[in-house]
């Protein structure tokens, strides 16, 4: 059992609230072909969520959410 502890954070930008949550890292599954996948940022929508970027072990909340911004801004969503 995983002692691993879900994270989230809300970032609101052009007045808009962007819902992101962590999920812990997958190990290779090469039964069904499946890739290892690193603990990371999702962006939260309807039934869906979209990897946003890795998530490193002691970032503190306003690292979290600097990254997460800066991610915005890249995509185009949030104002320079």
């Amino acid at each position: 059992m995983s002692s691993y502890k879900v994270e989230q954070h809300h970032v609101i930008c052009r007045g808009r609230d962007f819902h992101f949550v962590s999920y812990d890292g997958q190990p290779a599954n090469s039964r069904k072909g499946e890739p290892a996948v690193p603990a990371m940022w999702y962006l939260m929508g309807p039934g869906k969520r979209w990897p946003v970027t890795l998530q490193v072990a002691g970032q503190s909340s306003d690292e979290v959410v600097g990254v997460l911004t800066g991610w915005l801004k890249d995509q185009g969503l949030a104002r320079s």
